[in-house]
């Protein structure tokens, strides 16, 4: 008879069914189990993981795109003045499209206020839209274009003209039921003021239960020119610019809380074009290095973490296609082209295809829209 011994058998899953597990984790639990295996350690710079990781996050269920509810708005400018807004739907392309009636007030800003472009703040939250003035920031209209109910935001400061106001985000407050927007105040130096006078600039936030803004004490970097927000699960973020450095900056509606994450993006002299979306439930950046055309979309694990940017996709696109404008349902993103058409990209097959509806030489945006006829208290008319 063998004597005992203490000798402990260790059992070793194949790496085929640790993947198979793994793959359907978030990056930052990924992160948190990386050191339990040597072959863990790199997962991401295993094409094999990567490929099984890509599948899961752009086919799992997602509360985003879960009832048929789910819709897409296309903002586009034809020339100044004349802005229209589309219902997009049709399956997974959004190929047909729905013209929308806007509010009366949007007519009157036209005119009494020689507004020239209008556009959206964030996405569509329950069924409302924060759209505004593209120019000056200071008309802000909150619409629900399924009840054709909206209310004027009140103007967060007394002189207009001599502010630079620029509107960071609009998104939902879950643990007080409350919409809130998020702007930055400058000064304007085009406008003269008193020498002793000194202008400090400061943030604000609006919410639609007070109808009333208030200053709140943050030094956040304000967005980089020419790039969007996104609002996600509490959360408004946009590419910030501050000191020659860009990063994403996630401001908390919820605890007012503020974290900046560091850009993924190499320091290049001709820089990079990014553009922000919600790949499928997951906060995506969407980078090319600009005069190419070569795009890469990469996804965020965790919040003020540099090294949890996750880059999952190197697509090499047709030198026709000019930008990105947005993400539909699953791996869908929407381009527009130099001719101003706008193509669909699947990233499951890697095809492009046109969506049979035309651009224009102006501005153009796509952001997701669920319907519903939910009212705000009664403050919408």
């Amino acid at each position: 008879m063998a004597a005992p011994t203490n000798e402990k058998k260790v059992s070793y899953i194949p790496d085929d069914i640790a993947f198979s597990i793994l793959s359907k984790l978030s990056v930052k639990s990924l992160k948190r189990f990386s050191s339990v295996c040597k072959s863990w350690i790199n997962l991401f710079e295993n094409p094999i993981f990567i490929n099984m990781f890509r599948n899961n996050l752009l086919f799992k269920s997602n509360s985003l795109y879960a009832n048929d509810d789910v819709y897409l708005i296309l903002d586009q400018l034809f020339e100044l003045y004349d802005w229209k807004f589309y219902l997009l739907y049709g399956e997974d392309k959004f190929q047909n499209k729905l013209k929308l009636d806007l509010p009366d007030y949007l007519d009157y800003i036209r005119e009494a206020y020689d507004v020239e472009a209008i556009s959206i703040l964030g996405s569509g939250i329950n069924g409302i839209l924060c759209i505004y003035d593209h120019d000056t920031h200071t008309e802000v209209v909150l619409w629900n274009p399924a009840t054709r109910g909206y209310m004027k935001v009140p103007y967060s400061v007394p002189d207009e003209d001599s502010n630079d106001i620029s509107l960071h985000g609009f998104g939902y407050d879950h643990v007080r039921d409350d919409y809130k927007i998020i702007e930055h105040v400058g000064y304007n130096a085009s406008c003269r003021a008193p020498s002793h006078v000194v202008f400090d600039p400061f943030w604000e936030i609006y919410s639609l239960d007070s109808n009333s803004w208030r200053k709140i004490n943050y030094d956040m970097p304000i967005r980089a020119r020419a790039t969007n927000d996104v609002f996600l699960n509490g959360v408004c973020h946009w590419w910030g610019e501050t000191n020659n450095e860009t990063c994403l900056v996630s401001f908390n509606l919820c605890n007012e809380v503020c974290l900046t994450t560091p850009s993924p993006l190499a320091d290049v002299p001709d820089g990079f074009g990014v553009h922000l979306t919600v790949l499928n439930g997951s906060l995506a950046l969407i980078s090319n290095r600009k005069k190419t055309a070569s795009y890469q979309i990469s996804i965020l694990g965790e919040f003020g973490v540099k090294e949890s940017w996750i880059r999952l996709f190197d697509v090499q696109l047709a030198c026709c296609i000019e930008r990105p404008i947005g993400a539909g349902m699953k791996g869908n993103i929407f381009f527009r082209k130099n001719d101003h058409e706008l193509a669909c990209f699947d990233l499951t097959t890697g095809l492009i295809e046109d969506i049979g509806l035309q651009g224009t030489d102006y501005a153009c945006q796509v952001v997701h829209y669920r319907i519903t006829l939910r009212s705000i208290g009664d403050i919408f008319v």
